[in-house]
């Protein structure tokens, strides 16, 4: 008798058991499904600003550009090819997470959204693959599943103007440059996961994009190289302009629709939202796990009518570059942003933007207020006034660190960031205590 109960315990157990996973299971198909509508947007909205013609030729033209920091693909290229290579690549992201059975997380919906940001200004079909597949091969080497590196490379992307200036900007022959244009980004790509696993030490979480700081400093060390050989980077700002009430528009509704999932899977409520913006935002703050997909895509719609209010209050223009920060701070709202820790690092590039000799809606200094947010866990940890000093700070030498790489690593104000976090974070820690993070 008593077996038998034991044994109608255990398969009730299991039965539930099975049951969890089923659920989860569902949940995260409505996760991939969301997301994917999301990138579908994106690209189907190409067709809004260019026909299919007009497309093919200008993703033709991205592809074989060199696409060094800062290039925008909207001038190289056009409106609807930009926006449709961002849309491709969003959805390339998210079908290999799909593939290598990763759940829909908050740094995959970052890596996601940040990859369909810098696919308007300097990722492209060609580039990010040999990355890509240099992470694939430090897996083999490791004898890991490639799931467990797929964020950085995703991430590992930004070397993408490594692989684009070599292929087609040093003016090598064409055949030999791409195939060390290849070569280059594999190594590349190889070298990221250990060095992006020792230098988070060095911020200590405090800068999210911990892989741009990574990739900065490979970056760094292949210019250094390059430049031994007498070959350099041209200084490259080209960004479009005009189109602020196109886009306006746009983002309005992209923004609206955003919010309106969010709200609807977070039981028609903003509950919840005070407690999410209690956490510092340190790595690693996965607020999907921790607040849930809903509540997180209401956290993303916010940041993105936050940043786009900021733009426009300050009278600067939508273009590629602008808009990939716009998308690269609502990508971060699912890992460590939110409304209380991003304001302080917006107000503290202004400041320094007025006290300094940058222009405040200037292309450079909206990029530094955008993806200087990066810094957010130092406003979250350690209060509002500290946030904005490091946003004072961050202005300064994010403007002074891209000769470094030469623009071959998109992610500069990462780059930046963790050279401001490990210089800041300890002046503050002797000043005050770090909070840490509500209910962890």
């Amino acid at each position: 008798m008593q077996k038998s109960t034991e044994y109608k315990s255990l398969s009730i157990a299991r039965a539930l058991k099975k049951e969890e996973i089923d659920v989860m299971k569902i949940e995260e198909r409505v996760k991939y499904a969301i997301m994917t509508i999301f990138a579908a947007i994106l690209a189907g909205s190409a067709f809004i600003f260019n026909n299919l013609s007009e497309i093919i030729v200008g993703m033709g033209e991205i592809a074989i550009a060199p696409s060094i920091l800062v290039t925008d693909y909207m001038v190289v290229g056009n409106i609807g090819a930009s926006l449709f290579n961002a849309g491709i690549l969003m959805l390339i992201s998210i079908y290999l997470a799909y593939k290598n059975d990763v759940n829909m997380n908050g740094p995959v919906i970052a890596a996601a959204f940040t990859i369909a940001g810098f696919a308007l200004f300097g990722k492209n079909l060609f580039n990010i693959w040999p990355v890509i597949l240099g992470v694939y091969f430090r897996s083999i080497y490791e004898r890991e599943k490639f799931s467990k590196l797929l964020l950085p490379a995703l991430f590992g992307t930004a070397l993408g103007p490594l692989v684009s200036q070599v292929s087609f900007g040093f003016g090598l022959h064409p055949v030999l440059a791409i195939i060390f244009g290849i070569f280059v980004g594999i190594l590349a790509g190889f070298a990221l996961p250990p060095l992006a696993n020792h230098f988070v030490r060095f911020h200590q979480g405090f800068n999210l994009y911990n892989i741009g700081f990574t990739a900065g400093i490979t970056g760094m060390v292949f210019m250094a190289i390059f430049r031994s050989f007498g070959l350099d980077n041209p200084n490259t700002l080209l960004v479009a302009e005009g189109l602020n009430r196109p886009f306006t528009i746009y983002f309005v509704i992209y923004f609206g629709f955003m919010l309106m999932i969010g709200f609807v899977l977070n039981n028609r409520t903003f509950n919840g939202y005070a407690k999410l913006m209690n956490y510092s935002g340190r790595l690693v703050t996965d607020f999907v796990s921790l607040n849930g997909f809903g509540l997180s895509l209401i956290n993303m719609a916010l940041l993105g009518y936050l940043s786009m209010a900021y733009v426009l209050m300050v009278g600067g223009e939508f273009n590629g570059p602008i808009i990939g920060g716009m998308f690269t701070i609502i990508g971060f709202g699912a890992f460590g942003k939110h409304l209380k820790n991003v304001w302080p690092l917006f107000v503290g590039v202004y400041i320094a933007s007025l006290l300094k000799i940058w222009e405040v809606n200037s292309t450079a200094a909206l990029l530094a207020a955008l993806f200087g947010t990066t810094l957010a866990p130092i406003a979250g940890g350690y209060g509002w006034f500290f946030g904005i000093i490091a946003g004072l700070v961050h202005m300064a030498m994010v403007m002074n660190v891209g000769g470094l790489h030469g623009g071959m690593n998109l992610y500069n104000n990462g780059f930046s960031g963790g050279f401001v976090a490990a210089i800041l974070t300890p002046l503050f820690d002797s000043l005050k205590r770090f909070k840490g993070d509500a209910d962890y």
